[in-house]
């Protein structure tokens, strides 16, 4: 196996990736809160995570990848107070809460497929374990590091940095500064300090989402899911948790402080987190109101709150997924319009140099050196995944192939087998790229079929019917079977 070295969010460090369980990685990333479209500082972890699980699965590990899909818990502004984000949508629309959780979820994996991104090996929702994240808080109760007070559940955020003094390690936060800037009246809350954070929180009579516990009814705190959900799949350590950088506080240091209180240490080894997509220098979300939906992307149409467009074309999801890792995953990258027609022009040059790949003429000997392209590419992706310097070497490898494709240059068929395996290898396997010209020639001959079958539909009005006949039969000649039915004509390949 590939020596993989990743940076651990964690120890504020490179590091040499050794697993638990030799040749086996259990990894664990924060999934979506379904209650809107998706965008693009969503694709970001989705794509990010997905090259790790491709990689890791590529250079031989048996990975079981665990994605949640938040339906549940979560509340506005990631605060303890306020309205379960799904059941204000649920409430604004007249719809079941769930209803709302499953088109959203739905879209989701609609774009995520678009995207190329593979689907994890188990995608748990938080509605679907409240029992185990009851058994959790009973657990933290037990320990005594959380407390109820009014049907409620707090973690005792004071008393567990007195004894571990590792709060705030992941994320930088100093707990003693933050405790005071945070600490209200007596009286004033229900928490004995306003740090606290909710592990179980009782129902007001307009919540909709409520489940009983022996607290109350109520429902469960943000962070109290992806404890129990990844100690129920993964165990009580496993290799890798990762998801955006925006989720290292509060809710990673929450779920380190939860997982810590029971078994005395963190749920994982390694944590790694992606940076974010910004407009204009600012964070694109949901709560800013600034984000630009992926199909408002795949479509080219969004407008800002003022009515300008912000896009200038549609944008296809290879073109989202090759801007995406044009940067390294670690790195802020800042939506334009300018560097995502970049990205497209740089992605439709490679997919360009690998379909003359497979055009060119061998030679009997080469006249360059392209064997070292793989091993490069495999530095790269070993060195905390660096997907840019992965495609500045597949750039210089298309060099290469135009080159030999202008008879400037010769490769044996043994040298052009090497880059086809180097471009089948980093640029669709590990990095999920995949040629959209073939969907796009099916998006054509879909539309000429209309066009055909639209012009025979006429012909039949006017009962023309040997102009209907003659298309029929000219069709079936090259292989194209057309089918009249109550509700017209479809048509399908023969074979």
């Amino acid at each position: 196996m590939q020596d993989l070295i990743i940076y651990n969010t964690l120890s504020h460090n490179k590091e040499l990736f050794k697993p638990i369980t030799p040749g086996y990685v259990g990894m664990y990333v924060c999934g979506p809160t379904v209650y809107g479209d998706g965008h693009l500082g969503h694709a970001r972890p989705a794509i990010t995570f997905d090259v790790l699980f491709r990689y890791l699965r590529h250079i031989g590990y048996k990975v079981r990848y665990v994605r949640n899909i938040t339906d549940v818990g979560h509340l506005e502004h990631d605060a303890d107070d306020g309205e379960d984000k799904i059941a204000k949508k649920a409430r604004l629309e007249q719809l079941e809460p769930m209803e709302v959780a499953q088109y959203y979820t739905n879209r989701y994996h609609a774009a995520m497929e678009r995207l190329n991104v593979l689907p994890p090996s188990i995608e748990p929702h938080a509605s679907g374990h409240i029992l185990e994240q009851i058994e959790l808080v009973q657990k933290i109760i037990a320990a005594g590091y959380a407390y109820e007070s009014n049907g409620s559940v707090y973690f005792d955020l004071h008393k567990y940095a007195d004894h571990f003094k590792s709060y705030g390690r992941l994320s930088g936060r100093v707990i003693d500064e933050m405790l005071s800037t945070t600490r209200e009246l007596d009286g004033q809350t229900e928490k004995r300090d306003t740090a606290d954070f909710a592990l179980w929180k009782k129902a007001a009579p307009e919540h909709i989402m409520r489940w009983n516990s022996p607290w109350s009814v109520g429902f469960p705190g943000w962070h109290t899911e992806c404890t129990a959900m990844g100690c129920k799949y993964l165990g009580e350590t496993f290799d890798i948790h990762g998801g955006g950088m925006d989720l290292m506080f509060p809710h990673h240091e929450s779920e380190i402080a939860q997982q810590t209180s029971v078994t005395g240490h963190g749920p994982c080894r390694y944590w790694m987190h992606n940076n974010m997509i910004t407009i204009n220098g600012q964070k694109m979300g949901k709560s800013l109101g600034n984000f630009i939906t992926l199909d408002e992307f795949f479509n080219g149409s969004h407008k800002d709150k003022d009515g300008k467009e912000m896009l200038q074309q549609a944008y296809t999801p290879m073109t989202i997924r090759f801007f995406i890792l044009t940067a390294h995953y670690r790195s802020t990258v800042d939506f334009s319009n300018e560097a995502l027609i970049a990205a497209e022009k740089g992605y439709h040059r490679l997919m360009q140099a690998y379909r003359t790949l497979k055009s060119l003429t061998p030679s009997k000997s080469s006249s360059v050196d392209v064997r070292g392209y793989r091993q490069l590419c495999y530095d790269a992706m070993n060195d905390d995944l660096n997907t840019p310097i992965v495609i500045g070497h597949l750039f210089d490898a298309a060099k290469v192939i135009n080159t030999v494709n202008d008879k400037k240059a010769t490769l044996t068929q043994d040298d052009i087998n090497e880059l086809t395996e180097v471009f089948n290898t980093f640029l669709f396997d590990v990095m999920g790229l995949r040629d959209e010209s073939s969907s796009d020639n099916e998006a054509v001959i879909e539309g000429l079929m209309n066009i055909v079958l639209d012009i025979r539909a006429t012909a039949k009005a006017n009962k023309d019917w040997g102009t209907s006949d003659k298309i029929r039969d000219a069709l079936a000649s090259v292989g194209i079977a057309v089918k009249d039915g109550k509700d017209g004509a479809t048509w399908e390949l023969k074979g």
